[in-house]
C-alpha cells in the first residue's frame, strides 16, 4: 500500500490559482491563472501560466500541458521541463482575448506545438 493520503493529494481547482510554476533549473516562471478541463473525460488538459508583464500589465497567457506539470512539496508549486524561451515561443493569448476553446485549430496549434496527441476536443 502507497503512504500517499489519497484525500490529502486532492486540491479545488480553485485554490490551484496563483501556485507558481518553475522549471527544472529553479527559476520562477509564473502562476497558475486557469485550468482547462476536457468536457467528456473530465480531466484537466491544460495550465493556463500567467507569464510576463509587470504588475498585470503586458501579461501574457499560455496553455502548457496539465501532465507537464510536477507538483514540488519543498517549493510548494509545480515544476516543469520547460525552460524560459520555450515558453516564451509557445501560444499564448493576452488579456481579455481567451480563445475559442472549441476551435480545432487553434487545439491543433497547442497540440502541435507542445508535441502531445490531441485528445478530441479540449
Amino acid at each position: 500500500m502507497s503512504d500517499i493520503n489519497i484525500a490529502a493529494s486532492n486540491i479545488p481547482a480553485s485554490k490551484v490559482r496563483g501556485t507558481k510554476v518553475y522549471n527544472l533549473q529553479d527559476e520562477h516562471l509564473g502562476e497558475i491563472d486557469d485550468i482547462v478541463l476536457s468536457k467528456y473525460s473530465g480531466e484537466a488538459q491544460f495550465a493556463i501560466m500567467s507569464f510576463g508583464g509587470f504588475l498585470g500589465i503586458g501579461e501574457e497567457y499560455h496553455p502548457v500541458p496539465w501532465k507537464s506539470l510536477k507538483y514540488d512539496i519543498d517549493k510548494g508549486g509545480y515544476r516543469v521541463d520547460i525552460d524560459r524561451e520555450r515558453l516564451e515561443d509557445a501560444p499564448r493569448y493576452g488579456v481579455n482575448r481567451e480563445p475559442d476553446w472549441n476551435d480545432t485549430a487553434y487545439g491543433g496549434r497547442l497540440t502541435d506545438y507542445w508535441g502531445i496527441p490531441p485528445v478530441g476536443y479540449i
